[in-house]
């Protein structure tokens, strides 16, 4: 007996999944992904209509400048989001430790010029970078929620180094995502789950080829994904099965379960609802990564038009 189509508000929610790639210039991809004759300057303006999501990695390496952030939003559709790599002086050097000002002048230094293209933040710690929970805990309590209190935070940046290179103005309040992805064991602790939990930052699933830990717990109202390669890090490339298993693992968190096989450290079970799910290929070495993306959002389109009927 045929069941009848659930009508649309029958239908179980289900929150909105973007399928990206970590950076977008790359030598090698010249010719490859990108089209041959394609100018340098062009390459953001193709990979943002091939991809709904890119996370920008620059702004680990140093602190970018407001005139970037405003001319990478004019090259991007409307509906288009950036994921911003935190700065590897607070997460590297630091080590989060007395971090306020190093934070207020990566806030300065023009991302909230990004308006509603301003995605997740990303915060990787460094794999010698042992769980520390006061540490931890004192960084959480500075990451703003919103845009609001990021310019506030910005507005009290190192003058004389950001001078000329600030940027301290919103559009509007905007709600204001972070995420953290780890790279040592001791990190496999329940209490460093539930601490991410008490203040909504998602803790990446990072696939690096069982280098360093893969958790996927459910510690925020969105998912972050980074995937580097499965079998050989930032070189390998995803197969059928691969993809197909991050496929279904990513509709489960998009409509709000855990995948029956999650690997956990926590302890407690997290309420059911519709999650934003943000994943990024950084497989790059070998030009895996625009490619992966592009068959793993066939794969989540594919699933999400089949359990619409």
């Amino acid at each position: 007996m045929n069941r009848r189509p659930r009508s649309k508000s029958q239908r179980p929610a289900r929150g909105r999944v973007r399928i990206g790639i970590s950076g977008w210039r790359y030598k090698p991809w010249r010719g490859v992904f990108y089209p041959g004759g394609l100018v340098q300057r062009r390459e953001l303006e193709y990979a943002s209509r091939t991809f709904s999501t890119i996370e920008i990695n620059g702004t680990f390496y140093s602190l970018q400048r407001p005139e970037s952030f405003r001319h990478w939003y004019e090259q991007t559709p409307d509906d288009f989001v950036f994921a911003i790599k935190g700065n590897r002086f607070i997460s590297h050097r630091l080590r989060l430790r007395d971090a306020r000002q190093a934070l207020s002048n990566f806030l300065a230094s023009g991302l909230l010029r990004l308006g509603e293209k301003l995605g997740p933040i990303l915060w990787q710690l460094p794999p010698r970078f042992p769980y520390d929970e006061a540490r931890i805990r004192e960084f959480l309590r500075l990451l703003p929620a919103d845009t609001e209190y990021a310019a506030w935070l910005a507005r009290r940046r190192d003058v004389a180094r950001m001078k000329g290179r600030s940027s301290l103005s919103i559009d509007r309040p905007r709600p204001l995502r972070h995420a953290m992805e780890i790279r040592h064991e001791s990190f496999r602790d329940p209490g460093f789950v539930d601490l991410l939990r008490e203040h909504n930052v998602a803790l990446v699933v990072a696939d690096t080829a069982g280098r360093w830990p893969l958790l996927e717990e459910v510690t925020a109202d969105f998912m972050y994904l980074r995937l580097h390669g499965d079998k050989e890090l930032y070189a390998s490339g995803y197969g059928d099965a691969a993809l197909d298993d991050w496929a279904r693992r990513i509709d489960a968190w998009s409509r709000g379960t855990q995948p029956r096989d999650a690997r956990r450290a926590g302890r407690a079970s997290v309420p059911r609802r519709a999650r934003d799910v943000y994943c990024y290929f950084d497989n790059d070495m070998k030009v895996h990564a625009p490619f992966d993306a592009q068959h793993l959002g066939e794969r989540i389109r594919r699933r999400t038009r089949v359990k619409a009927t």
